[in-house]
């Protein structure tokens, strides 16, 4: 039984690499676990494989946790799918997508094929780089972490409009405060330092 030595890397990070050998035999879910397991990902995510040319072109489709839509559309599965049944070339290329919701792309070309020595596998037997980390969102929403998303809402329910009556009450003590002022006002003047004020008179 042969044994495919993939070449692993991503797309946007070229200096991270990895080198698996797997199992002809073996399935695309063990090469996509395998891979997982060489970067520290989480491989419990919806994910890709797509037989591909030269020019990384995305032909046919080899899925793992596919949305309704694709079932629909009888996607063929890795775990059904045996890596032999997708390799027509010594150098045959996958184009590979983790995780749709927040994607990673990467290269997946088959550089040697070796004959089986009875070790364990899928094994990885090259590692370069360190994996981009993927940062989730830990704080989360606002809305989530304190459950009140309607702060900032107003129900229309909780709006209280004047009717005619109350305005015109609310005007008319207005003015009767206005009305008080000006009296304080004349009071206070009687009491205010006078021009016609002889300190003479209060002499004894």
């Amino acid at each position: 039984m042969a044994i495919y030595r993939f070449k692993v890397s991503f797309e946007d990070y070229d200096d991270v690499i990895r080198e698996i050998d797997i199992k002809s035999n073996q399935t695309f879910k063990d090469l996509h676990d395998a891979i997982h397991k060489s970067i520290g990902y989480d491989p419990e995510k919806s994910s890709s494989f797509y037989a591909s040319n030269d020019q990384w072109i995305k032909n046919e489709e080899i899925a793992y946790l596919p949305n309704q839509r694709k079932v629909d559309r009888g996607v063929v599965l890795m775990e059904n799918s045996k890596l032999s049944a997708f390799i027509d070339d010594p150098h045959q290329k996958f184009y590979y997508v983790y995780n749709f919701d927040k994607p990673f792309d990467f290269h997946v070309q088959l550089i040697k094929i070796l004959e089986n020595d009875a070790k364990e596998y899928p094994l990885v037997v090259k590692s370069m780089g360190e994996a981009p980390k993927i940062f989730s969102n830990i704080l989360g929403n606002p809305d989530e972490i304190t459950g009140d998303e309607d702060d900032d809402y107003i129900e229309d329910d909780d709006i209280l409009i004047a009717d005619e009556d109350e305005l015109n009450s609310l005007n008319a003590r207005e003015d009767d405060e206005d009305e008080e002022e000006e009296d304080n006002d004349e009071f206070s003047d009687e009491f205010s330092d006078n021009e016609n004020y002889d300190s003479n008179d209060y002499e004894d």
